[in-house]
């Protein structure tokens, strides 16, 4: 599903990413674990086309697609999505209004017809359920008012909603109390399906206790340095990173 060989991306004069090697197939779940400023959500950044970021070496294809030569509308379109660390309010457009419109894009780009209302109303109806959203959140701006999990929550119900082939969750526990973190995992395990795949970024192993990942990649100073399976989250948890600083360099 995602290839991505050698990937070097900078903000301005700052490289922060020196090489990243990531290989995702059909149906697994990574999880990126590192220091703060390693690199981890300018990785995410870089794979939907944030623009501020520019990469200066290497691949990423996404289905066997350039996915740094799509825009990032288009990149979305293909199946691509970002759950935000801080998603931002948007005053004055409901949720409503602004899944349907998310979602006729999708279909208009795939070559089919807009959503009918009737059809939508189903659809938004099945996939609250899955997050435990209230329907009074769902008829609000776009997460003008919502408290950091409840915003998280909605980010899992946007994603139910779309229905993409790669969701990158860019440290989606951050703030969550225990419960809104349980609900959070929930939706995204109750999402999995055999042809799609997820990225987790996370600095914990609480969360990747609920949603168990395929293999867990640390990054550090811009580079995946290890890689193994579930267990090396725990082993961070009890241990942090020092070890593995010592170990890459």
């Amino acid at each position: 599903m995602l290839e991505v060989r050698n990937l070097h991306a900078r903000i301005g004069d700052k490289e922060i990413l020196r090489g990243i090697d990531l290989t995702i197939k059909d149906g697994e779940t990574h999880a990126i674990m590192g220091p703060n400023g390693s690199g981890k959500s300018t990785l995410s950044a870089v794979l939907v086309g944030n623009p501020l970021y520019e990469v200066t070496a290497g691949e990423a294809w996404f289905n066997g697609k350039n996915l740094l030569e799509m825009k990032p509308e288009d990149r979305a379109h293909e199946g691509l999505f970002l759950s935000f660390q801080y998603p931002v309010e948007i005053p004055g457009v409901s949720m409503t209004n602004f899944m349907k419109a998310a979602i006729n894009e999708k279909r208009k780009a795939q070559g089919l017809e807009p959503m009918s209302a009737g059809e939508f109303i189903k659809l938004m109806r099945e996939k609250r359920k899955i997050v435990e959203l209230d329907q009074k959140l769902a008829n609000r701006s776009v997460n003008e008012g919502f408290s950091g999990g409840e915003k998280k929550r909605n980010e899992i119900f946007q994603m139910a909603m779309l229905e993409p082939k790669l969701s990158i969750l860019d440290e989606t526990d951050s703030g969550l109390d225990v419960d809104a973190m349980r609900i959070v995992a929930e939706g995204v395990n109750k999402l999995r399906t055999p042809d799609s795949s997820c990225i987790v970024i996370t600095h914990y192993d609480r969360l990747l206790e609920m949603i168990r990942p395929n293999i867990v990649h640390v990054l550090y100073q811009g580079r995946i340095v290890k890689t193994a399976g579930p267990e090396l989250a725990k082993e961070i948890q009890e241990r942090g990173y020092d070890w593995i600083k010592q170990e890459a360099e």
